[in-house]
């Protein structure tokens, strides 16, 4: 899959997730794929479990932001953050494709937290 094709079904699939259609956004996975989530020790096998987990998360996401999508060839990360019942968690994807499928997903996830005030006088804020 070319680089560009590969950001245009990036984007729709973050798309579908940040609106909810669940069928859109796991359309871009392969029925075999694998999601790891490292936080918490857990893989999850093939496109329908996704699906399956995804669908009866408790807590539906209530805002959805891509920050940044880079990638070259069949490796692309993005992050962007995911808001649950008034939280935000920031999020990093990483996704191996194959045959213009995600075969393979890593998934962390990350509590924002405040930034200590002795390192003020060498860093900017930011959104």
């Amino acid at each position: 899959m070319q680089e560009d094709k590969i950001r245009e079904a990036l984007s729709a699939h973050w798309h579908a997730s940040a609106v909810g259609d669940l069928d859109a956004e796991h359309g871009i996975y392969d029925d075999d794929a694998i999601c790891d989530y490292p936080q918490s020790g857990e893989r999850i096998i093939g496109r329908s479990n996704l699906q399956a987990l995804r669908s009866h998360h408790p807590g539906k996401p209530s805002g959805f932001n891509v920050r940044r999508m880079q990638g070259e060839g069949n490796l692309w990360v993005t992050e962007y953050t995911i808001n649950y019942e008034g939280r935000t968690a920031y999020t990093v994807s990483i996704m191996e494709f194959c045959n213009d499928k995600v075969i393979h997903e890593t998934q962390y996830f990350s509590d924002p937290f405040e930034a200590p005030g002795w390192r003020s006088r060498w860093v900017q804020k930011i959104a």
